[in-house]
């Protein structure tokens, strides 16, 4: 493992309150799957649950068994609570 090729790789999720991106040193052909899990985000927040949340790279949505390449930033995404054209629409009869 010492000779093994090591990508720099960054995983992020961001809550209202709170936004994280870590950075980390991952074996090259890691998963996406792999970098959330060595990275122990879902730790650092009480409702990550990687299986039933969408991920994506750079925005757009990705398999958990997707390989990753140096530099990508894969992002773990919260369940909307409201469609944003609805919101949007919403806040605009409000005012």
């Amino acid at each position: 493992m010492e000779n093994e090729e090591l990508i720099i790789v960054e995983v992020a999720y961001a809550t209202p309150d709170k936004q994280i991106i870590l950075s980390l040193k991952i074996p090259h052909k890691t998963n996406v799957a792999q970098a959330i899990e060595q990275s122990g985000i879902v730790n650092l927040f009480d409702n990550i649950t990687i299986t039933e949340q969408n991920v994506g790279i750079f925005g757009k949505i990705c398999d958990l068994k997707t390989i990753l390449r140096a530099g990508d930033r894969v992002e773990i995404y919260r369940a909307l609570w409201i469609d944003p054209k609805i919101g949007r629409r919403e806040r605009a009869n409000r005012t």
